[in-house]
């Protein structure tokens, strides 16, 4: 982009000193929490036998399948419990983040195929990015991927005590799903809190600004960030679901690569069809003060998110399934003083 158009679109200061006001009292947002989490749960159970009817469907189509693959897995290793928590779900986390990223990589390193380029949300920043700067987010995130191993093990122990399962028979699907909702929750509370700590002043510029050198970030930095950081907002945050659940390890698999799959795509920088919206993250970094949480329930509850629904971005927080770019579905508006080309 010229600098005519940066000119036109001011880069906002970078601080976390510039936390907008909180809307309500920590009274209120409770009280909000509440309403929205029974409100979901009276839905929840009006409507969950009708969509846990055709989720049946496709699970009992393939549960034989899943089932006999799990066993195949199971026997490999001879049911050894540390071998499946340990070493299995560090490999699934690896092995689902860097195939995961594989083809933002090639994007953020060749621009091609040139076709999702008019895909990418920050649009005025460099494309193929800085290859020495792309090298150094690889060896923290191998160093940060390494580190999860101890902590892995630590968590081997407190799934063992809490009861979580290591056996053969997978759980029912609906439990599955039911868990899973409930990882979710866990990790929105979690990592919101986290991530809003982390964007304190007198914390910021010693842990999280690392994760903030990317402001416009790619899909390769989801993990870029400081040791401490990467275990209190990254790690923690997601292991904590299957251990408060007591959970089954295959659940806590799948449970993960969903997670990092998320982070993946919430970093990419590419608003493609068909994914879930990158949009809001996105906004994060480029702001700073917006949109701490994964889902935006906390979000909406403490108001760190006004200033993302009142801009373009939020107009382009949506799945679609055209072939026609969020940006040229909702352009954005010109600054003021600035002529529309």
């Amino acid at each position: 982009m010229s600098s005519a158009s940066e000119s036109c679109h001011p880069t906002p200061k970078h601080s976390p000193e510039n936390e907008i006001p909180q809307r309500g009292s920590v009274i209120g947002a409770i009280k909000k929490a509440v309403f929205v989490i029974g409100t979901a749960l009276i839905l929840f159970g009006t409507i969950r036998n009708t969509i846990t009817w055709y989720f049946e469907l496709i699970w009992g189509s393939s549960k034989d399948f899943w089932q006999s693959k799990w066993q195949t897995i199971h026997d490999f290793v001879d049911g050894d419990e540390k071998v499946l928590s340990i070493i299995g779900t560090n490999l699934v986390g690896f092995l689902v983040y860097w195939i995961g990223s594989l083809f933002f990589c090639l994007v953020d390193l060749t621009g091609r195929p040139a076709w999702v380029l008019r895909y990418k949300i920050q649009d005025n920043k460099q494309v193929p990015v800085d290859r020495k700067k792309f090298i150094k987010a690889v060896l923290l995130v191998l160093f940060n991927q390494t580190i999860t191993v101890p902590i892995f093990s630590v968590f081997y122990w407190l799934y063992k005590w809490r009861g979580c399962s290591f056996g053969r028979e997978l759980p029912s699907f609906h439990w599955v799903l039911f868990e899973i909702g409930m990882f979710t929750l866990v990790e929105e509370f979690l990592f919101y809190y986290a991530h809003r700590l982390l964007h304190h002043p007198r914390i910021y510029k010693h842990i999280h600004k690392i994760h903030h050198e990317w402001t416009a970030p790619i899909s390769i930095t989801a993990v870029y960030a400081h040791p401490v950081e990467h275990i209190i907002s990254n790690v923690f945050p997601v292991l904590m679901g299957p251990l408060v659940m007591g959970s089954h390890i295959a659940t806590g698999w799948l449970w993960f690569a969903v997670a990092i799959s998320t982070t993946l795509v919430s970093h990419c920088g590419y608003h493609l069809p068909l994914l879930p919206s990158p949009e809001a993250h996105d906004y994060h970094h480029q702001k700073f003060n917006q949109n701490f949480g994964v889902l935006g329930v906390l979000d909406w509850l403490h108001g760190t998110d006004a200033i993302f629904r009142q801009s373009r971005a939020y107009d382009r927080h949506v799945y679609f399934f055209n072939t026609t770019s969020m940006k040229e579905m909702y352009p954005d508006d010109p600054a003021k003083g600035c002529k529309k080309n």
